[in-house]
Order: structure tokens, then C-alpha cells, then sequence
């Protein structure tokens, strides 16, 4: 199953660092096994990702989540939206991440999705209410699930 992360109200490219040094040049990007990946620069208009993931049925009419972008134990599952700084040399320096959770979503909407083979859809508001990069465990209404 496909699944689309779209983030909207992005924070800037600056922000400053827990040590008070600033960060000047803030992206985000999912979190693919230890490695961020498809960076969109944090003062974008918005931000699309694309992920395939393995969706099965548990016997208990739960369902599980699997793949590369797809972090947790089972019951646990989760997405990363990891933020870091890009220095001169193109490097990234992890500084923040917000959790996705999968196990959150309704299972009659992951059912469905799964039976039309359409993807399942997670819009996350990417500024926190204090104006920096959005982290920490995100549920609704700042992230929202539907069918695409």
C-alpha cells in the first residue's frame, strides 16, 4: 500500500538549536531505516512524501505495518519525519523528529484503503504551536488520515 505524507504550514529555514546556536539551513524528510530521505527545504510551501509500506491483517482485525520507512514494534508502528541542518558540505545533522504513528489510524480506513488499493493519506501541520519544527508523538488535529 501506498502511503502519502503531505505537510503544510512549514516553520523556515532557521531555527535555533536547544544549545542556542542557530540553525540556518532546517529541512525535513522521512526517515528511511537510520537515513533521512526526499529533504524539502523547511521554508517550502509544502512538502509531499510517497511510501510503500506492507499493510497485513493481524487475526485480531488490527493491522501491521511494514518496511523500510516503517519504524517500532508491532502494535507500535510508526513514521519518522526526522529535521535536521544541512551544513556547507551538504551533510545533515538530526536535531529534532516527529512520530507518525500507524497503529493510530482506523482500521476500517486502512481496511478500506487497502481494498480499493488506494493510498492511505496523513496531512500533518508541520510548525508546532510555538512556531518551531513540529516533533514529538503528532495526533490529530494536527495530523489528520484519509484515502486518497
Amino acid at each position: 500500500m501506498q502511503v502519502v505524507i503531505d505537510g503544510f504550514e512549514l516553520p523556515g529555514r532557521t531555527f535555533c538549536d536547544p544549545d542556542g546556536s542557530p540553525l540556518t539551513d532546517v529541512y525535513v524528510g522521512v526517515q528511511i531505516r537510520a537515513e533521512p530521505s526526499d529533504l524539502v527545504s523547511g521554508d517550502a510551501a509544502a512538502a509531499h512524501w510517497k511510501l510503500d509500506v506492507t499493510v497485513v491483517q493481524q487475526p485480531d482485525a488490527t493491522f501491521d505495518f511494514r518496511g523500510p520507512a516503517v519504524h517500532g514494534r508491532r502494535g507500535d508502528r510508526f513514521l519518522y519525519l526526522t529535521w535536521g541542518n544541512v551544513d556547507e558540505t551538504g551533510r545533515f545533522e538530526m536535531f529534532r523528529r516527529a512520530k507518525l504513528m500507524l497503529d493510530r489510524i482506523d482500521t476500517t480506513l486502512v481496511a478500506t484503503a487497502q481494498r480499493q488499493e488506494r493510498p492511505l493519506v496523513g496531512t500533518i501541520r508541520l510548525t508546532d504551536h510555538r512556531g518551531g519544527p513540529r516533533c514529538a508523538r503528532v495526533d490529530p488535529p494536527d495530523l489528520t488520515w484519509t484515502i486518497g
